[in-house]
């Protein structure tokens, strides 16, 4: 019987529960009392081992025995509980993977008491209790579309908040981009995060694929692990799936009924269990009488021993090949990975064989200021160079940074006969210079080198990329190079590109080099250009700085050039800006404005209309009678509504007044009682002195 056996790339501990277990095992090998906040990981036969090297399992912070180190696993915890540790003054150690602390800080940051959160997920499952307990206001949960579909409509007043939701790292990216599609028409204000890690959605994309192409898929985890459920559902929907948590659960009649098998393990299951599974179902293929096992193309870890081995694969057990993929790796051999998992002190890759790589942070670039994820991405396939094998713990270290260096300095040999010019990025201010990395080789640039004025401090190069010659290779790999003598050779190319086409009218991006009392001066590309104080802006300024500063970058004209004494003078200031051109959208003669009193004259006071121009009121136009001068009514400061008389644009003055505002005042006519006498009436002027 032949039989075609699948296993999985992403088997097995994903990077989370890794670090998660290494660290227990890492204090108990420094004889300390370990105790765990629930299972560390949901493996029975795990923890069973974990407890017969006395680690202790505590429900809550109040169960920690004295004198024991408390451990926080992968699913991390709620901040109450952190809280609680740090009260009762326990030593702890966090394991809580780094993806699941990313949506600790996303929760805390996107919710208050009226925003609520949406979780995806098993709101029983302790990754999602530590997630809540970060929820500033109500939480939701959804494990499908159909629960979803129930919240929005109960709590439509939601649609015009920005409701957060996240998904537990393990959730099915299947249901969950359906539920967001969803979501998105209900909820347009909602602030959605892909919270699902990476390394998850890989894991079930590739059972998902397994599915399709196999009679039988065989699924090793813990019944109670998360993931490793959601891998059974994916795959039992596609085809016959069988889920168990060690070897001895295997059915012979599943594996000989089935022509074709595919293996997967959730993210808490050890490599010695899956190990284990394998052997099983290559026993019981042989004992029917199986010649070999035919590995699957994507198998490369049996077929790759096979040739190191200088055996033929026909002639190999199942056994035998996997035994000879945990003992080829050796050091300095050259490997390709695929990155599967990246924090903050160390990157997790696939090499094809069941052993966990690792690639410390420091062993990742020779620019140690970069952090790891500036540097890779899960998915990315990177060149690596085998350190040290650990076959007990089953962990290779590997080294980019090596590979890198190897790869590269051929290129740096190659470009110092060729002079070609290559890219490097500073990387530390030492004692002479600065160091930079160029094709993952350590470049010593002498002070002299580094820049084109003896003016720019060493510290500001770090961490920018700069163009460089190699001018020495010194005690065989120590490279010394130059950037000033490029910086130069680029400066003189483009003043003679800018030299040999500038023009007046033409427009530029430049940058603000330096400031004087007079103007600012900047840098069009390799030549310096001066903007006067009068041609920053439309209004009066007393410094340049009120304008623009150094390292602005800024939009400029030509207005005049002077070849001979190599003199470019620049505009910057907008016709659109124009304070005039703004009045004449904005006002006309006969419209009523309220002005502010900026000045006080003899003859008048000042008056702003609009930022830049002021108006007169004119001191016969101040009030509705004679007055001796404008302070006796106004003062600076003063906000009154005048009307403008006159505009004229091009000798750019407008007039205001406020008497034009003010109503003549109708006076009565005095007039006195009216007595009647013999049909004659009089009025108190015309009455006789002795009238009554």
């Amino acid at each position: 019987m032949n039989c075609k056996i699948t296993l999985a790339k992403t088997a097995g501990f994903c990077f989370g529960v890794n670090r998660a277990v290494e660290l227990v095992y890492k204090l108990l090998d420094e004889g300390k009392k370990v105790c765990t906040l629930g299972p560390i990981i949901h493996n029975p036969q795990l923890v069973a081992e974990l407890e017969s090297r006395g680690v202790v399992i505590a429900e809550n912070v109040s169960q920690v025995p004295d004198g024991y180190t408390l451990v926080i696993r992968s699913h991390g915890v709620a901040q109450a509980v952190l809280d609680d540790i740090s009260d009762k003054n326990v030593e702890y150690s966090n394991a809580t993977c780094p993806f699941v602390s990313k949506i600790h800080r996303i929760v805390a940051k996107n919710t208050d008491k009226d925003i609520p959160v949406f979780i995806a997920g098993d709101e029983n499952h302790a990754e999602v209790i530590g997630i809540k307990g970060y929820a500033k206001g109500p939480v939701f949960f959804f494990k499908n579309q159909e629960q979803l579909e129930k919240i929005t409509q109960e709590h439509p007043e939601f649609a015009d908040i920005p409701v957060c939701v996240v998904a537990q790292t393990t959730f099915n990216s299947q249901i969950w981009e359906k539920c967001i599609f969803f979501l998105k028409k209900v909820y347009t204000n909602a602030k959605i995060f892909g919270t699902i890690c990476d390394a998850t959605t890989e894991r079930q994309n590739e059972a998902l694929s397994l599915a399709k192409q196999n009679d039988l898929m065989v699924v090793i985890g813990g019944r109670h692990s998360s993931n490793t459920v959601k891998l059974f559902d994916i795959c039992s929907a596609i085809t016959k799936t069988v889920l168990i948590e060690n070897a001895s659960e295997l059915d012979e009649a599943d594996v000989l009924s089935a022509r074709s098998i595919g293996v997967t393990a959730g993210a808490s299951t050890p490599a010695v269990i899956i190990k284990e599974v394998l052997n099983t179902m290559s026993e019981i293929i042989e004992k029917e009488g199986a010649q070999a096992v035919e590995a699957a193309e994507n198998n490369e870890n049996i077929m790759e021993a096979a040739e190191v081995a200088e055996k033929s694969f026909d002639d190999m057990t199942f056994e035998e090949a996997l035994e000879a993929s945990l003992n080829s790796m050796n050091h300095n051999q050259k490997v390709k990975g695929l990155v599967i998992a990246v924090g903050p002190t160390e990157v997790q890759v696939d090499i094809g064989r069941k052993y966990t790589g690792i690639v410390p942070a420091d062993e990742l670039s020779n620019d140690h200021t970069k952090r790891p994820e500036e540097l890779v991405k899960v998915g990315d396939e990177i060149d690596l160079i085998v350190m040290k094998t650990n076959d007990q713990e089953g962990i290779i270290t590997l080294s980019k940074r090596r590979f890198d260096a190897a790869a590269g300095f051929n290129k740096i040999a190659d470009a110092k006969e060729t002079q070609e010019i290559l890219e490097g990025t500073v990387t530390a201010v030492v004692k002479g210079g600065v160091t930079m990395v160029s094709n993952g080789v350590r470049v010593f640039v002498p002070a002299s080198q580094a820049t084109t004025s003896r003016s720019t401090e060493l510290e500001t190069l770090v961490g920018n990329t700069y163009p460089f010659r190699v001018i020495d290779i010194r005690r065989g790999r120590s490279v010394v190079g130059s950037i000033r003598s490029v910086l130069r050779e680029q400066k003189k190319a483009a003043e003679e590109a800018i030299w040999s086409k500038i023009a007046v009218g033409e427009t530029y991006e430049g940058t603000v080099k330096s400031l004087t009392s007079y103007g600012a001066f900047v840098d069009i590309g390799g030549v310096d250009g001066m903007i006067h104080i009068t041609e920053l802006a439309w209004t009066r300024i007393k410094h340049p700085s009120e304008v623009v500063n150094v390292g602005d970058v800024v939009s400029v004209y030509v207005k005049d050039v002077d070849t001979e004494k190599r003199k470019i003078s620049l505009g910057y200031k907008k016709t659109e800006d124009n304070p005039w051109e703004i009045l004449k959208t904005k006002f006309a003669a006969g419209d009523v404005a309220d002005v502010k009193i900026v000045s006080l004259t003899t003859y008048g006071a000042f008056a702003n209309l609009i930022d830049g121009i002021d108006g007169l009121i004119h001191i016969s136009q101040i009030a509705d009678r004679r007055i001796e001068k404008p302070q006796d009514v106004l003062k600076v400061g003063d906000v009154v509504k005048a009307k403008i008389t006159e505009i004229d644009f091009d000798a750019k003055r407008v007039s205001l007044s406020i008497r034009a505002l003010i109503e003549p005042e109708v006076k009565e006519e005095e007039v006195a009682p009216v007595v009647e006498d013999n049909a004659v009436m009089y009025s108190t002027e015309d009455a006789p002195a002795d009238a009554e």
